[in-house]
């Protein structure tokens, strides 16, 4: 009797939900091939730099990868404009990160606060520097995983809007942003904290404050961890957009041919097509098919 009223439940289940679910796949997306020929272009995993190839490049022998190029346009700053042929780009990359840098050193105990901006200014430039080469590297592919990377690198979020998926600005720059905002409030209850605590326990000056040294310890260490925690945060954000816009960019023309399909569908179970049944005897059931 059990047997049947599970069948009786089972059969109008098999029926609402029968039906066959596709996905199509390219055979090619699951075998790899690989060009012995040396003069081919290697694969990114074969060497992580060479100062070989990028010298090379820089006197336009042979080709450079984007990651190459600025990787070592890092060190050698300008390499990125001489590799490009911007050949009149250099003379502002290097006036205005020496410049910056100058002025700065100059001023940084006369007038500290403008020595400050003076280094930011030559931050500014060196960054722009990076992003300027970034831009004008010239390929064919589109679009490239090893620009969306660096530009996600540079810019949080923009290798994202180079693969064309806006969408997932909100979410990256609300962690971003939310996580900068929980760092800023746990630094500076972390500081009042400390401060208290230093006071509360400074014998040469009596501390006369409603907070007792215990208690400004237990909350100066909270706020330090969360304040630790939100820096993890701002770093996991980070990385997340960096490698979601390299994956994403790699993904962005994978084809799809090849039929795999699953298929569920009521079916009447006999004494010919199932093992271990009494003769006469059959029942109701679901059928699933798999189609490699």
């Amino acid at each position: 009797m059990r047997k049947y009223l599970f069948i009786l439940l089972l059969l109008p289940l098999a029926l609402a939900f029968g039906g066959t679910a596709h996905a199509q796949f390219r055979s090619e997306a699951f075998s790899q091939s690989y060009n012995d020929d040396p003069a081919s272009p290697k694969d990114s995993t074969d060497t992580m730099f060479s100062f070989r190839e990028f010298f090379g490049g820089l006197a336009h022998k042979n080709p450079l990868k984007i990651g190459t190029m600025t990787a070592g346009s890092a060190v050698f700053i300008g390499a990125g404009q001489i590799y490009n042929r911007d050949y009149w780009k250099l003379p502002f990359v290097y006036g205005g990160i020496a410049g910056g840098a100058t002025a700065g050193f100059i001023l940084r105990k006369e007038h500290p606060t403008a020595a400050k901006y003076c280094f930011a200014a030559a931050g500014v430039a060196y960054w722009a520097t990076l992003m300027d080469e970034v831009m004008c590297y010239e390929s064919d592919q589109h679009p490239l995983a090893g620009r969306a990377t660096l530009y996600s690198l540079l810019v949080p979020g923009l290798g994202q809007i180079y693969n064309g998926e806006t969408w997932k600005l909100p979410i990256y720059w609300g962690g971003l942003m939310g996580s900068v905002h929980f760092y800023s409030l746990n630094r500076t209850q972390y500081k009042r904290f400390r401060r208290i605590y230093r006071e509360a326990t400074d014998t040469a000056n009596p501390y006369t404050g409603p907070i007792s040294a215990q208690t400004a310890l237990y909350y100066r260490n909270l706020y330090r961890r969360y304040r630790d925690y939100s820096i993890l945060a701002i770093a996991s954000f980070y990385l997340l957009q960096v490698i979601d816009a390299n994956v994403f960019s790699y993904m962005h023309d994978f084809n799809i041919a090849d039929d795999l399909s699953l298929s569920i569908d009521p079916a009447v179970i006999t004494p010919g097509n199932a093992i271990a049944m009494a003769p006469g005897d059959s029942a109701f059931g679901v059928r699933f098919g798999f189609t490699f």
